[in-house]
């Protein structure tokens, strides 16, 4: 079963290439421990809003990873730039691999 968790925050437009940079240092380092997450997108809504989206393959390695995250530098270095964090995860239930 796969899930995705979906993080939406907010970044002052002036960090947008420090977003870029910690969030690809945290998901090595999540890679790294936990061997997920197998999938990600991050979508910038507007100048400040960012939804980001990480597929796990099984909720024990989702588990695992969202324990442990809080001990990694990479975890607080990438949350030190994002304001207004909000978090949910869910089942995949359906995708359709439509593409352009």
């Amino acid at each position: 079963m796969s899930l995705i968790r979906t993080t939406r925050f907010t970044a002052d437009t002036a960090d947008a290439d420090l977003v870029l940079e910690r969030r690809g240092q945290l998901i090595a380092a999540i890679r790294a421990q936990y061997g997920g997450p197998t999938e990600t997108r991050l979508i910038r809504v507007d100048e400040r809003t960012w939804v980001d989206m990480w597929r796990w393959d099984s909720p024990e390695i989702l588990s695992a990873a969202l324990a442990g995250a809080p001990h990694l530098p990479e975890a607080a270095a990438a949350f030190a730039v994002a304001r207004d964090v909000t978090a949910e995860q869910g089942e995949l239930v359906a995708e359709d691999g439509w593409t352009r």
